[in-house]
């Protein structure tokens, strides 16, 4: 059965890839999922690997969307736009700045009684070598199972790819204004070294009064010595 479903999804994305939709007695049927998208050249397109197997370069704009799909792809509702997400973020040798893009969907994509959290963007910098799915795993916890993406961030907490009858999917989905959180794995930025407050340091005039109580002590032991020298000289 599990087997059954994989195939199932995977030529669902051959179909998404394709751009056709296939007329069959279950072409309304579709599937609850979370879809993984490459943004490029001003739009998004469901990815032809999955994350495991995708090595983002510098620069790049992932997205996932959560959302009931079949034939038409689903992407995520706001623009890739690395500017906007990473733009603040500097680069750093050695590592690479990938955008990621979170939707979670709608209330009519979640499952009864669910509310999706907003969709995020944030910037993550990490090795040049991570995987979508690592930089998808730098920003939220992922839930995997039967060797799919079921949930990121604890949305959905159940369910994976399960199938739903007589989809209803919109022509177009409301673009949405995504939250861009603070970059994830970039190093901190330097900070200035405080100095030293003036309640730390000695006042100037604490050490002359200090002296200068030093000073008197020691002419009030010579006068107090010299007077006793004098009384001894004048009994003798």
């Amino acid at each position: 059965m599990i087997a059954v479903k994989r195939l199932v999804l995977t030529l669902m994305t051959g179909l998404l890839l394709a751009g056709t939709v296939t007329t069959t007695a279950h072409a309304e049927d579709g599937y609850r999922f979370w879809g993984y998208y490459q943004y490029t050249g001003g739009q998004w397109a469901f990815a032809q690997k999955g994350s495991e197997a995708v090595v983002p370069t510098d620069g790049a704009v992932e997205g996932w969307r959560f959302a009931v799909g079949g034939a038409k792809p689903r992407v995520p509702r706001a623009a890739g736009d690395f500017t906007t997400i990473c733009g603040s973020t500097p680069a750093e040798t050695g590592k690479k700045r990938v955008a990621l893009v979170i939707d979670p969907g709608t209330a009519a994509d979640s499952t009864a009684g669910a509310t999706p959290p907003p969709a995020s963007g944030t910037c993550v910098v990490t090795d040049l070598k991570a995987t979508g799915a690592k930089v998808l795993a730098a920003v939220k916890p992922v839930r995997i199972e039967k060797g799919l993406t079921c949930g990121i961030g604890g949305y959905p907490a159940t369910g994976c790819g399960d199938q739903v009858k007589n989809i209803k999917v919109p022509a177009t989905d409301e673009q949405v204004k995504l939250e861009i959180g603070p970059a994830v794995g970039a190093a901190p930025a330097p900070s200035a070294t405080p100095s030293p407050s003036a309640d730390a340091q000695p006042a100037k005039g604490s050490k002359v009064g200090w002296a200068g109580g030093i000073l008197i002590l020691l002419i009030a032991v010579g006068g107090y010595l010299t007077s006793r020298r004098r009384t001894k000289f004048l009994k003798q």
